[in-house]
């Protein structure tokens, strides 16, 4: 049996009860022509899902900055797709990064992901540009005086390596927000209960815009793990038992992820959540499967299932 139709059956009884929840979805600049291809038939692949708009990601240190101005134009131009491109603090001065965002606004982009940033490799601490923005907050501001974008920003459920104390996140959220930002985006987590306890605090302290819960299919679990490792984002033991043993298994692995990943989002369903963010890495199959267990479906299957 297949993917789609067993995590079809996973999702049948859940999406009848539950309305199409909003989604968006994560992408990376490619390194190479095969990696391109695989992008661009993942792009091929979900757009039928109309997602509410695509991001395309910026490396650590600014590097990718060509791939993804190219990546973002062509999605915007060349598809129905609402493209949002990162931009980051580092590795550019002030007027660089500004001129930067004039630049996707000519090109007709007018929502960008608003980001700090990472130290570039081998870098242990962020240090501020010297003459760049220092914070994800002024950068926030800086792009709201090129044009009225929409402004994503991220944010941490569980508290970013680098905070200095347990109550930093909200404050920086809640000043990015204050500074124009519409949304904010979750690192990725599995343990629903924290995000729903960050969504508590956030609302306690007056914060009203979206939250919106990043989701991340596991394709592999070691990378994950790393990914993890990176960004403070814990891992239960439970999880790590469901994938134990599963190194040489690939089918039954993405049965597992797609089967986690979907019991996670219809858990935040239950409580009201109405918007996710898909981390795809430009992978479109557990994605797929996933949106169409939640009742994500392209006009057409949506009519014949209804």
């Amino acid at each position: 049996m297949s993917l789609n139709k067993i995590v079809d059956r996973i999702g049948t009884a859940a999406s009848r009860l539950q309305g199409r929840p909003r989604v968006s979805f994560e992408f990376f600049p490619p390194k190479d022509e095969q990696m391109e291809q695989t992008l661009w038939a993942s792009v091929q692949r979900l757009t039928p899902l109309q997602p509410r708009f695509v991001s395309v990601t910026y490396g650590a240190d600014g590097s990718t900055r060509t791939r993804t101005h190219n990546i973002v134009t062509r999605i915007q131009q060349s598809t129905s797709l609402t493209a949002a491109p990162h931009l980051t603090c580092v590795g550019a001065s002030r007027e660089e990064i500004l001129d930067i965002a004039r630049n996707y606004w000519q090109h007709g982009i007018r929502h960008i992901v608003a980001l700090r940033g990472d130290p570039p490799q081998g870098g242990s601490k962020y240090v501020p540009h010297g003459g760049g923005f220092a914070y994800a907050v002024d950068l926030v501001k800086g792009l709201k005086s090129v044009g009225d974008f929409e402004i994503s920003v991220a944010t941490y459920p569980e508290p970013h390596p680098e905070s200095p104390h347990a109550d930093f996140e909200l404050d920086n959220l809640k000043a990015k927000l204050d500074a124009g930002a519409a949304r904010a985006i979750t690192q990725f987590f599995f343990d629903h209960e924290l995000f729903l306890r960050f969504r508590d605090k956030c609302a306690a302290a007056g914060i009203e815009a979206s939250i919106v819960p990043g989701i991340l299919p596991i394709t592999r679990f070691p990378q994950m793990i790393r990914m993890a490792q990176r960004c403070g984002a814990s891992v239960p033991d439970s999880l790590v038992h469901r994938f134990a043993g599963l190194d040489d298994d690939p089918d039954t692995r993405r049965l597992i992820a797609a089967a986690v990943a979907i019991e996670q989002v219809q858990a935040l369903q239950q409580h009201g959540v109405e918007e996710f963010h898909f981390y795809t890495l430009n992978r479109s199959e557990l994605t797929y499967a996933i949106c169409h267990a939640l009742n994500v479906r392209t006009p057409a299957v949506q009519a014949a299932a209804g």
